[in-house]
């Protein structure tokens, strides 16, 4: 029902000051919500927990499965976000260079780009912008050296931290990392070694 309102009442200031208050919250309370709305940025540790979960830390990762680098790019991402500036591959990109990238992907993907391991490293933070300089020469690669010295194929080896497939059937002279997986049944389809493993070489 409509109510009445007298032609010479005085009109009521209610409605003035309740307005006059909600504009005084949201300009007081603006500040605030920035505040809190601000999320932190992604630490380097983040990102490395998150390469030790998806290269076991291997930031030159280039192990056959169309992923490459520590963060695991596929070729697609990595050139769609700005990774071809760096180098051809994400394996071949420094470490700097591999997470400049990834913050890009990061704030356009979240961090659903890597699902299962942001999930189980809990990652957290929201994508900071890096600027890197680049290199007009071939940069070379963060790489960690299979262990072993080079040795005459028929021996086992005992796998590192850091290592791969590729990098270890290079440092004993055989020719590629599905050689040795041929030489390795007990590795199955997933190629997936862990420090302390012992391999056929």
């Amino acid at each position: 029902m409509p109510r009445y309102r007298g032609k010479h009442r005085k009109p009521s200031t209610a409605g003035r000051t309740i307005a006059r208050t909600a504009v005084a919250g949201a300009v007081l309370g603006a500040p605030m919500l920035a505040v809190v709305g601000t999320a932190n940025a992604a630490t380097d540790s983040t990102w490395d927990s998150l390469a030790h979960c998806e290269s076991t830390g291997n930031w030159a990762a280039n192990t056959g499965n169309g992923y490459y680098g520590g963060l695991q790019f596929s070729p697609s991402t990595w050139k769609a976000y700005g990774g071809g500036e760096y180098a051809t591959s994400a394996h071949q990109a420094t470490r700097a260079q591999q997470i400049a990238v990834a913050e890009k992907v990061l704030a356009a993907q979240g961090w659903n780009a890597w699902p299962s391991c942001s999930s189980k490293t809990g990652a957290s933070g929201s994508a900071t912008p890096r600027t890197l300089e680049t290199d007009s020469g071939t940069r070379a690669p963060e790489r960690v050296k299979a262990s072993a010295p080079a040795a005459s194929s028929g021996g086992t080896y005992t796998v590192k931290s850091g290592d791969t497939l590729g990098q270890i059937a290079a440092a004993h002279g055989i020719a590629n990392w599905k050689d040795l997986l041929s030489k390795n049944p007990g590795l199955g389809a997933g190629h997936l070694i862990t420090p302390g493993q012992v391999i056929n070489t």
